[in-house]
């Protein structure tokens, strides 16, 4: 297929899937605030930290209030991530390949933006509405892959959506926990407290994890929590899941057998990430630092990508 039809394909699942992840990290930080001690203030920052987004928001803001992160990581077209932003770009991409997808994705995705601009209109700073709308933006953007399931072909066009799709859940998973890392805890006694458990609880409902979870293990902790969230390989938002279904969607697109051995650049690197994180121990991830494991496996995802851009998307020369 055209380049440039699999590179719209691709951007237009990562798209939606960075504005499911963005509408995500909001809602669960927002009922985070709610339920935290009158003695520990709202942290909105940490969000800011983990999606990389705090050097231009501070080009536009002075303080990282609530008011102010909401808007620029949902409304804000200034930002390129903001969920209006993500939606339009995704959108866009649709448009541009109507003839390749179905007549259902360009209807649910132009419907999905549209509800989202129309919100944007009517008093973007009316917070009691701001779990309502969250909710619809996750919800519309689960029901766009219900859509791709049912209508589309199982062909290369499919799969480049999901390696888009995985590699950009990945990235998100790995950020939902770094969240943690840049969170403040009153002082020191609070590592381990009923405060820090509720905090990882939150980076599990962040995911949908939460559910999961509780069935897989009896009791909370930060060290299960990491296990279940990178490691895992059956929940369908574990970084090792995420990686290996993108992984598969590669080969399947260049015809290639796993069993083979990689046929470029893209496969070798997305292999080789797949079969680290395969043979990963959870005490080496905190032995390393989970911060430090997950900065590092941010810029390998970041390789990944790269390396499917320049096998499939870029222009290459003409030979003579």
């Amino acid at each position: 297929m055209l380049s440039r039809v699999a590179d719209s394909i691709y951007w237009m699942n990562r798209y939606i899937e960075r504005a499911d992840n963005y509408s995500r990290f909001m809602s669960v930080n927002f009922n985070l605030a709610l339920d935290l001690p009158p003695n520990v203030d709202e942290q909105w920052e940490p969000l800011l930290i983990a999606t990389a987004d705090n050097y231009l928001f501070y080009n536009y803001y002075q303080e990282p209030t609530r008011e102010n992160v909401i808007d620029f990581m949902t409304f804000d077209k200034r930002n390129p991530n903001s969920i209006v932003s993500c939606l339009n770009n995704a959108r866009e991409n649709a448009r541009t390949i109507r003839e390749s997808i179905s007549k259902e994705m360009w209807e649910h995705i132009n419907e999905l933006y549209l509800r989202v601009r129309d919100t944007t209109t009517k008093g973007q700073s009316n917070l009691n509405r701001l779990q309502d709308f969250l909710i619809n933006v996750k919800n519309g953007c689960q029901q766009f892959y219900g859509v791709i399931d049912c209508t589309v072909t199982r062909n290369e066009a499919w799969h480049f959506g999901r390696v888009g799709r995985f590699l950009e859940r990945a990235d998100k998973t790995s950020r939902f926990l770094d969240v943690k890392y840049f969170t403040l805890l009153p002082d020191l006694d609070s590592v381990g407290s009923t405060l820090d458990l509720m905090i990882w609880t939150a980076v599990l409902k962040s995911v949908s994890a939460y559910n999961m979870y509780r069935q897989q293990y009896r009791m909370i902790s930060s060290s299960t929590i990491v296990e279940f969230l990178i490691l895992d390989k059956l929940f369908p938002r574990s970084v090792a899941h995420c990686i290996r279904q993108a992984e598969l969607s590669l080969y399947e697109i260049s015809g290639n057998i796993i069993t083979n051995g990689y046929k470029n650049e893209a496969e070798k690197v997305l292999s080789k990430l797949r079969s680290e994180i395969e043979f990963t121990e959870t005490s080496e991830l905190f032995k390393t630092g989970l911060h430090q494991y997950l900065d590092r496996f941010q810029l390998r995802t970041n390789e990944a990508a790269k390396a499917v851009y320049d096998v499939y998307f870029s222009l290459k020369p003409v030979e003579a």
